[in-house]
């Protein structure tokens, strides 16, 4: 059982809320990981001595890494592109919550993650996704949050607004989705990833209203 300490801002609560899950990489928070002799870990921002190590986001999820990002930085983004978020999820008529829970989950607000199955930006669009929104740079905050968000709502009108399914479908692509039924596919990834994606925007939904 987890126990955490020191999470002193909305942005360390939303990213100790997913640190067991799969994160697209992303700018990562300082947060390190104890684990004492009877196996219980604890996660915190301060590392009080070098049995504390350091987690980073990678395509793969939350590793042990030297390298990492501070936590500001997560903060610092977050609010720099809230207007751009908030534009587009207007324009788009969707929830500004929805999109910074797949946003947070996806490159934690760093315009610049790329992961290794080459999804680049904010909302970590593939190539072919970028040239059917017409995305022509997709470290472009604007250019990413609009093609990204396109996509999501083109997901949910596709899955008649199952928020479930559309999350499915912006992870694994919506033919995985068609090809197991209208069903989840059961890649454990894009069951994490739901799951993570639907409690951030449970959580967004509380602390914006």
């Amino acid at each position: 059982m987890a126990v955490i300490r020191d999470s002193r801002s909305l942005a360390l609560r939303l990213i100790l809320a997913v640190a067991a899950t799969t994160l697209a990489p992303a700018a990562a928070a300082d947060i390190y990981k104890y684990v004492d002799k009877h196996g219980r870990v604890t996660l915190t921002d301060t590392a009080k001595n070098s049995q504390y190590k350091r987690l980073v986001k990678t395509w793969k999820g939350w590793e042990e890494s030297k390298s990492g990002i501070a936590l500001q930085n997560f903060e610092k983004n977050r609010k720099k592109y809230t207007t751009t978020i908030d534009f587009y999820a207007k324009h788009y008529q969707l929830p500004p919550s929805l999109l910074h829970a797949v946003i947070t989950a996806e490159s934690a607000y760093d315009p610049d993650a790329v992961s290794k199955a080459g999804a680049v930006g904010l909302m970590q669009l593939m190539p072919e996704t970028a040239r059917r929104y017409g995305v022509r740079n997709r470290t472009n905050p604007s250019e990413n949050v609009s093609g990204g968000t396109r996509y999501l709502r083109d997901l949910l009108q596709m899955f008649n607004n199952n928020l479930a399914l559309a999350l499915a479908a912006y992870n694994a692509g919506e033919s995985a989705v068609v090809k197991h039924g209208h069903q989840i596919p059961p890649y454990n990834e894009t069951r994490s990833y739901v799951k993570k994606v639907v409690a951030l925007y449970q959580q967004y939904r509380k602390s914006m209203s």
